[in-house]
């Protein structure tokens, strides 16, 4: 059993974005000190549900200032960027970190972010499977370009893992033989199909919501009244590519959701949690939201102290 924490740079109101990411580079600096696996942060663009840009950046920053945990993106946007010029950077990472770094991938949705960039909206409705092939050859030190092929200097032997919210990623991942990772918006049950669409194979990641108070009521009142106030403004920042109208979604109802489904709640309720999840999904590599309720670090210290240790053998 494998567990990392999931950080996504959320910035709550009144907060400066330049506090909130170094604020997030000490959340991985904790996450080593509890005993966890793994730290793994999100790529957002132009919002402020997640003030982190570039996931490899902030990662290689967190390198410099750990020794022991496992580092990964969840996930580099691979439709708003190139596919070589990310396969370097990650590779960067990988030697600079000592090989603990891990690349997580994802299709991106049809934001604003592809005209910025200048990517476009075919590059995520068609493209996402041919530049996942060009990013894998790059990580394994070759590229071509106007007719020529050119060795990748450094590459890594990173293996992609792909985020899956959809059967054509589910398949394109299944194909190449990826692992997937898996968000925490999706249940047991939900998980668990997309593992048995994806067919053989492992190694696949998933991310759920975790709070840990002296009794479940507790924390599941502190989640459900803290997160709705960074949730709310932050998703204003998801504005549809052509002006496309944004579809809503009520965000008291859906942390009520996550709350009732993951890790939320005394140390007893989170573990039996877990151990169901693990059970129902055949997946063995956790990775906890800690930012739901702005008390990060106590959130991870409090998780690795009292739930880390007695979900190893599962």
């Amino acid at each position: 059993m494998r567990v990392g924490v999931f950080l996504v740079a959320a910035q709550f109101p009144g907060q400066d974005p330049g506090e909130v990411l170094r604020d997030t580079v000490e959340a991985v600096v904790a996450a080593e000190e509890a005993g966890f696996d793994d730290a793994w942060v999100a790529e957002h663009h132009f919002m402020s549900y997640g003030v982190c840009p570039s996931a490899v950046t902030l990662m290689a920053a967190a390198a410099g200032r750990t020794r022991r945990i496992g580092l990964g993106t969840a996930v580099s946007v691979l439709s708003t960027q190139h596919p070589v010029a990310l396969a370097e950077q990650a590779s960067m990472v990988h030697h600079l970190s000592g090989g603990r770094f891990t690349l997580g991938v994802g299709r991106g949705g049809p934001w604003v972010d592809l005209e910025v960039f200048g990517t476009g909206l075919d590059r995520f409705e068609s493209g996402f499977a041919g530049s996942l092939d060009v990013l894998c050859r790059a990580l394994d030190g070759y590229a071509v370009g106007g007719g020529h092929e050119v060795g990748v200097v450094p590459s890594a032997p990173l293996r992609p893992v792909v985020a899956c919210t959809s059967s054509g990623t589910v398949r394109v991942a299944a194909e190449r033989g990826l692992p997937m990772l898996l968000g925490m918006h999706v249940d047991d049950a939900g998980k668990a199909a997309t593992v048995r669409e994806y067919g053989p194979g492992g190694g696949h990641v998933a991310a759920v919501v975790g709070n840990v108070a002296d009794t479940t009521a507790e924390a599941v009142r502190e989640l459900t009244s803290v997160m709705p106030t960074w949730m709310e403004p932050g998703v204003a920042g998801y504005i549809p590519i052509n002006g496309q109208p944004r579809k809503s979604r009520n965000i008291a109802e859906y942390v009520e959701f996550l709350a009732r489904i993951h890790p939320v709640g005394s140390a007893d309720h989170c573990v039996e949690t877990i151990r169901r999840t693990v059970a129902a999904t055949g997946i063995g590599h956790l990775i906890v939201f800690v930012e739901g309720t702005k008390r990060t670090l106590d959130t991870i210290r409090r998780f690795g102290a009292e739930v880390l240790p007695r979900v190893r053998s599962f």
